[in-house]
């Protein structure tokens, strides 16, 4: 009879392991961020940043898997720093593009040993982070 309950134990359930481990990764981050003045997701709006000139809110939504009105106060929060602008489109009036400012693109070469300090932490090698990237993409495309 115990048995059938073994799936019903916290340590089996996959939800919660990644759910732990997402957020002493994220705990990890907040002292390193400390020196950019800037929190986890407003990284993640950076990394995008870095790597595309310029995006809609839509669009970082859709990659950072956050709705607008998550994102809107953020970016706007980003914007009050001097990080980044938005500008409505002409064409598209409910259209929002995101570009970095100097300051923010700046902080770009300050950023650039944070995945290598957060790779020792986690004491992973980089083959495993391979395995482990791949398994969650899989997982959060299948969901």
């Amino acid at each position: 009879m115990e048995n059938e309950f073994e799936q019903l134990k916290l340590e089996n359930q996959i939800c919660f392991l990644l759910y732990a481990a997402s957020r002493e990764m994220t705990k990890q981050y907040k002292p390193i961020l400390e020196d950019l003045d800037v929190t986890y997701p407003q990284y993640l709006v950076l990394l995008l940043l870095w790597e595309h000139e310029s995006l809609t809110v839509k669009g970082m939504g859709e990659k950072l898997f956050l709705d607008s009105g998550t994102l809107t106060p953020m970016l706007k929060r980003m914007e009050e720093q001097g990080l980044l602008v938005r500008e409505r489109s002409d064409e598209d009036q409910r259209s929002v593009s995101v570009k970095l400012t100097s300051e923010g693109q700046n902080l770009k070469q300050k950023a650039a040993d944070i995945p290598g300090r957060i790779l020792s932490l986690a004491g992973s090698t980089e083959e495993e982070n391979k395995v482990l990237k791949t398994a969650l993409l899989r997982l959060l495309n299948n969901l």
